[in-house]
């Protein structure tokens, strides 16, 4: 019988479901925010507020870990990163269009406005989805990077996916992420890539 329980500490139903998939395999009870009944509250605007992957999702883990009353955390902070931008957007990947009041499909398309418009007189569009998945419990902190490479296109290709992913060209499936099913996506993603990384170490975390 399981008794541990694992949170992925996401607000975005997009990101769980391309999480949850990745720890299944793990001997703990996999739980969002929604369903351990842990309400939105506006100390969360604030928790990613660091310069690094790193920092932020090391900080959501552990936020969640505290007001949870101590279930073990699991958390990412992810983003693309352009080099004709000298890396940005970045970590402010989901802010970049600096609109404060949209959420959800509007966001995302004025976060892709923004983004062609930088683009705008760019000769060279390569850019990298990073993705940093972090672990905390009473014990052990764990961290997991993941990277992906591709490139910007000027118009968007295929529904699926979110975020920027109908205008990111992977390297690896010659396809936008926005064409990829889920499964094809997941397995070359910067997201799969960290947790299934995260996930490995917590098989032995686990065990102990």
């Amino acid at each position: 019988m399981i008794d541990r329980v694992l949170l992925v500490a996401t607000r975005s139903d997009d990101k769980l479901r391309e999480i949850l998939p990745l720890l299944r395999h793990l001997p703990a009870r996999i739980v969002g925010l929604q369903e351990a009944g842990i309400p939105v509250t506006a100390a969360e605007d604030s928790i990613e507020r660091f310069d690094t992957f790193e920092e932020n999702a090391a900080a959501k883990a552990r936020y969640f870990f505290t007001v949870s009353g101590g279930m073990a955390t699991v958390a990412d902070d992810s983003g693309i990163a352009v080099d004709a931008l000298g890396g940005a957007p970045g970590v402010r990947s989901k802010r970049w269009s600096g609109r404060a009041g949209l959420d959800g499909k509007a966001l995302d398309e004025a976060n892709n406005a923004h983004l062609l418009e930088a683009l705008r007189e760019a000769a060279e569009r390569t850019a990298k989805y990073v993705c940093v998945a972090s672990f905390a419990d009473a014990r052990t902190t764990l961290r997991a990077r993941g990277e992906t490479g591709g490139l910007i296109t000027e118009t968007p290709r295929g529904s699926a996916g979110f975020g920027y992913d109908p205008y990111f060209l992977s390297d690896d499936l010659g396809c936008t992420f926005g064409e990829a099913d889920q499964a094809e996506k997941s397995r070359v993603s910067h997201r799969g890539r960290a947790f299934r990384e995260l996930a490995a170490q917590l098989g032995s975390v686990f065990r102990d």
